[in-house]
């Protein structure tokens, strides 16, 4: 392992800064494509975002650090199977963009946390799902793509992993603070070109160092010597189904039952509630760019199984030792880790077959899908704060206090996600992927239910979300907590936990947890007082043409209140042009006429926010724009279902 740029030449040298300067250009391009001094500038990038970026956007947020390390090494380990997560997204996707889109353009919000507010009247709904999406971001998003950034760069060019972590961090954070969603939307497209083309030279030479009919056969060969030279040892051995992406519902690693619908679960939460896609779905210009953005993601969906999936397990049967350790001790030599080494699978591919001169390329692929993921969350992070809590403190806050605040909460969650890497580098035996699966699993299936709930059926009301949510949050707490102290040990150390245990998954919970959450939602409803029907107007699915009403009286008196508070905000005054004021207001998105205004509210009210409208209002170019989405949703469930059976 090199400590220094000697594995690479002149050639990864210029394109490694390329890369750099060309994400840099492009941020501060895609900075200026909206006005970032206003809060729909900088957290919606002015909601005039075409399908195509978006599209782009949706896919390499998703597809970050944590992708590369934590797919390819629970491929490494346990075969196909993993795949069946990325192949249910597609289908949630449609889901995104033909129910949940067209409810979250009709309410009229700016986040997630605010279509609570809208559809249910109050303020806990709100304030409680945005402190979940901050918790839940530094717990299983930006703290695994840190640590899986810091851990590949390690790898490869031998970097101390906690300043490589930091520097890392500086880079991300540099435009994602100063450009707002418009500049991330923008450098994601170039992103994913760099991501992309990484992606498949390695795959290439993956394949062609081991070619895909002779896959199957050698992977089921590659032992480490550890477990060979010793005749006692049953750890280390290929799991046998490992080439069949549904399992036995009882005994394997990733049962049938939990792939097909356990992990739809997860995928609610994450695809159609997550601030970090919903803010994406929002900065779209009409709704049939946002649908259009949801199918040209489900499209790209399919290739993280020839990307990063198969090559994981072509790293297993090139170095069965390194990425299948079976011992503690070896597991120690060869990656510091006694609980396994099936993180470095991706790493260890790039480190031994990608030649000098392409080297850098590769890792410029990585560090892009790295650096599009944090910056999403860095924003979307940011959003829920600044508009669904700060707001909430700070009723009369000014413009130009949200543009700071907004930025300095960055660095702050930053902050946290650093305090939990050494907790997720014990954890789950060290597979990065897994990990976010539980945790995900036990957290989120409440939130999914309540807004399956709110979307489709008028009955539930705020008390019974609100009830269901927290009686959801304790069962899910218990049930990680209970996993935890029961998890499962490395294989050398013996399964010696009661036999319940054994044959439980975390995806059988989720699902029971989201069936219960929904019972328990609709008893909690029918018994308390009904929704008047006219007050879920537009904020349902089958109600999506109505008008918006004005919310329940409670939030109704809040916002006069609100709206009193900003008309008594402070005045602006002038400030001198001087190189430090204009630094200032580069950074924080301020300039003269925003400081000490209060802030306007049609910019950060979803009361008055007005629907994006296409260029194209001729009906008949609007029915053809319906018909060519159509098709091609159905040919994205049909290439969905195809590979689902293909490697069933």
């Amino acid at each position: 392992m090199s400590s220094d740029f000697s594995v690479f030449n002149g050639v990864d040298i210029f394109v490694f800064v390329m890369y750099f300067m060309s994400i840099l250009l492009v941020g501060i391009w895609g900075s200026r494509q909206s006005n970032r001094h206003t809060v729909k500038g900088y957290f919606l990038a002015g909601r005039d975002a075409s399908w195509f970026p978006v599209g782009i956007s949706i896919f390499v947020s998703n597809i970050g650090c944590g992708h590369h390390v934590g797919l390819a090494g629970l491929a490494a380990t346990g075969g196909i199977a993993v795949g069946s997560f990325e192949f249910n997204a597609m289908l949630v996707l449609a889901l995104l963009g033909w129910m949940f889109a067209p409810v979250y353009f009709s309410a009229q919000v700016y986040t997630a946390p605010e279509y609570l507010r809208k559809r249910f009247g109050g303020q806990r709904l709100r304030v409680y799902f945005a402190c979940f999406t901050l918790v839940i971001s530094v717990m299983t998003k930006i703290s695994v793509e840190i640590n899986a950034g810091a851990m590949f760069i390690q790898q490869t060019l031998g970097w101390n992993l906690y300043i490589s972590t930091v520097a890392l961090l500086i880079l991300t954070a540099f435009y994602t603070i100063t450009g707002g969603l418009s500049a991330v939307i923008y450098a994601d497209v170039l992103h994913c070109v760099y991501t992309l083309v990484g992606g498949f030279i390695l795959m290439a030479l993956s394949m062609s160092a081991v070619p895909w009919r002779e896959l199957p056969l050698r992977y089921a060969c590659a032992v480490p010597n550890a477990t060979m030279t010793d005749p006692n040892s049953t750890c280390g051995y290929p799991r046998e189904d490992a080439m069949r992406m549904y399992r036995d519902p009882s005994t394997s690693d990733i049962p049938w039952p939990g792939a097909v619908f356990g992990v739809i679960v997860s995928a609610v939460w994450y695809w159609c509630t997550d601030q970090v896609i919903v803010q994406r779905i929002l900065a779209s210009r009409s709704i049939y760019h946002a649908q259009g953005a949801c199918v040209l993601a489900g499209f790209l969906k399919t290739l993280p199984l020839f990307l990063f999936i198969f090559p994981g397990m072509v790293s297993r049967v090139l170095f069965p030792d390194e990425v299948a350790c079976a011992t503690e001790e070896t597991c120690l030599q060869t990656c510091g880790n006694p609980t396994g080494c099936s993180n470095y699978a991706y790493s260890k591919l790039v480190e031994e077959l990608v030649p000098t001169g392409m080297k850098g390329l590769v890792i410029a692929g990585v560090l892009s899908s790295l650096m599009s993921s944090l910056t999403s969350i860095f924003n979307s992070c940011s959003s829920v704060f600044t508009l669904d809590i700060w707001r909430r403190i700070r009723p009369n806050v000014t413009e130009m206090e949200l543009m700071i605040v907004g930025r300095l909460f960055v660095f702050m969650i930053i902050g946290m996600s650093l305090l939990w890497i050494p907790v997720i580098q014990v954890s789950q035996g060290g597979r990065l992927f897994d990990y976010i699966q539980f945790v995900t699993s036990y957290l989120s299936p409440p939130v999914a239910a309540v807004f399956v709930l709110a979307m489709t059926w008028h009955g539930i009301n705020e008390k019974g979300a609100f009830i269901g949510l927290m009686v959801g949050l304790l069962v899910g707490m218990a049930g990680l907590i209970t996993e935890i102290v029961f998890m499962e040990p490395p294989c050398y150390q013996g399964d010696h936990r009661p036999d319940f245990f054994q044959i439980w998954h975390y995806l059988y919970f989720g699902l029971a947890l989201f069936a219960f959450v929904i019972l328990v939602s609709v008893a909690v409803s029918l018994c308390t007082d009904p929704v008047e029907r006219h007050m879920i107007d537009g904020l349902t699915w089958w109600t999506r043409h109505k008008s918006v009403k004005q919310i329940t009286s409670i939030s109704r008196y809040e916002s006069i209140r609100e709206e009193q508070h900003a008309d008594e905000g402070p005045t602006g005054h002038d400030k001198k042009a001087s190189v430090k004021n204009v630094l200032v207001d580069w950074c924080c998105g301020t300039h003269n006429s925003a400081v000490g205004t209060s802030i306007d509210r049609d910019t950060t009210t979803p009361g008055k926010w007005e629907r994006p409208t296409d260029p194209a209002t001729d009906k008949k170019v609007e029915q053809l724009q319906r018909r060519i989405l159509n098709i091609a949703l159905v040919i994205m469930t049909g290439c969905c279902i195809f590979f689902m059976t293909f490697f069933a």
